[in-house]
């Protein structure tokens, strides 16, 4: 093989390996609020999609974050409108505390999970990757 040859398969290996490091080694990515402030409100344009990629409801993620910013909110089709005025970054960390907290296994570290209420009133998380399954805080 002459170094013709090397490079042009270097070249083609390169090419055909995924764009960023989270397509590379299959990690989950915590999603980003699109969001944008009108007035008084802040608006999360892609909150559907957060609930979609956390596989919850999205009253539930909504539950959490009322609770989280201390303010009412309401739910338009696929945004979220909330009563008060918030930077992208506070949002990102009370998305990101979600995820940690109800999304993502504590074993694992895979977003494979859901809630189940146990009859002892109180919620557990289960693990469909691992099976592992705890308690959190109701919401």
């Amino acid at each position: 093989m002459n170094d013709n040859e090397y490079y042009a398969l270097l070249d083609r290996a390169f090419s055909l390996m995924p764009a960023n490091e989270a397509q590379a080694t299959g990690d989950f990515v915590i999603p980003k609020a699109d969001s944008f402030i009108q007035g008084n409100k802040t608006i999360i344009r892609n909150f559907a999609q957060i609930a979609d990629i956390a596989r919850r409801k999205p009253e539930l993620i909504q539950r959490f974050l009322i609770k989280e910013l201390g303010t009412p909110s309401s739910i338009d089709g696929q945004t979220l409108k909330i009563n008060a005025r918030f930077q992208p970054e506070v949002l990102n960390d009370k998305i990101k505390k979600y995820f940690e907290t109800y999304v993502i296994c504590r074993e694992c570290h895979k977003p494979d999970t859901h809630i189940e209420s146990s009859e002892r009133g109180y919620e557990v998380i289960v693990c469909e990757a691992c099976g592992a399954r705890y308690t959190v805080k109701e919401l």
